[in-house]
């Protein structure tokens, strides 16, 4: 990692897995268009984070700009240990469209990944992103990174405060048992 951020245009730079990030979201996209599963109406971020939010969103938006000038270290350590997070990040997101395929929209969702996180899209999105700082061992790109993870967790709080609401006692036994972001479930007393 040098203090000096690396710009080279190149077809080997961090853009390509940022393409490959934002697939299972398009793809989700086609496989859901009309079927409402992915839309949550009600789900807002207060709004005394909007700012905070709007802020995120540009250092998102620098980001994907600088991923297309952000050359990855191939054939190192670091790209194959990325590269792995990478892979788990893209599996668990397949493996979250195949579960919303077969997802009730009046129950919560529990199963297959949801089984070890509540928020399995927003982990494999930030597994996703944060495995490609270290396939390019930027600092500048890991700062993008911990800014990204601010919407992840507000929108995380939104959608438990809105799920609660909507399901009460079901989602709150669901929350006692299984982790924010990753883990093993408790068992059921």
């Amino acid at each position: 990692m040098s203090w000096i951020p690396e710009f080279e245009l190149g077809i080997w730079n961090a853009w390509i897995f940022i393409i490959l990030a934002i697939l299972p979201n398009i793809l989700g996209r086609f496989i859901f268009k009309g079927k409402n599963i992915s839309v949550k109406p009600g789900i807002s971020v207060p709004r005394k984070y909007k700012k905070i939010i709007n802020i995120s969103m540009v250092a998102i938006v620098v980001g994907v700009i600088y991923s297309i000038f952000l050359p990855l270290h191939l054939n190192t350590l670091w790209f194959y240990i990325g590269l792995i997070i990478f892979l788990f990040g893209f599996g668990l997101q397949l493996t979250v469209l195949h579960t919303l395929l077969n997802a009730k929209p009046d129950r919560p969702w529990t199963n297959e990944p949801y089984r070890y996180s509540r928020h399995p899209i927003y982990l494999g999105i930030y597994l996703m992103i944060f495995s490609i700082t270290i396939m390019s061992l930027s600092w500048l790109f890991l700062l993008l990174v911990i800014i990204l993870a601010i919407p992840l967790i507000l929108n995380a709080l939104a959608e438990e405060r809105y799920c609660l609401e909507k399901y009460g006692k079901e989602y709150q036994d669901y929350m006692e048992r299984t982790p924010r972001w990753l883990g093993l479930p408790k068992s059921k007393k």
